[in-house]
């Protein structure tokens, strides 16, 4: 039996791939979910459970705002789009994550 591709996130790294989707351009939760899992190659799959709380806490400290907009297929839905202080946050995140990585690379190098 083949392993199973999908992989928890790290703690803390929902918030920096959405911010990340974000920074392409507004999307509603379900893109940002798509596009997430789009180019993870299927590793990730956000679950709404996970994602509406995740983009609420972002709401609450002002990282994303969110408007009622159509959909292409005329639906009613939120956009959400990254902030100046969202910017900011993604790249402190961003630049934590590279030094978590390389740490982690340096410890898996070891003999």
């Amino acid at each position: 039996m083949p392993p199973n591709p999908r992989r928890d996130l790290l703690p803390g790294t929902l918030d920096m791939l959405v911010l990340k989707t974000l920074s392409v351009q507004p999307m509603h939760g379900y893109a940002i979910a798509r596009h997430i899992q789009r180019l993870s190659q299927d590793v990730f799959r956000i679950e709404e459970g996970s994602l509406y709380p995740a983009l609420q806490r972002m709401r609450q400290k002002g990282w994303v705002r969110a408007e009622w907009r159509q959909t292409p297929n005329n639906q009613r839905a939120r956009y959400y789009t990254i902030t100046t202080t969202g910017r900011k946050q993604l790249g402190a995140q961003s630049a934590g994550f590279d030094d978590l990585v390389a740490a982690i690379g340096r410890v898996m190098r070891t003999v």
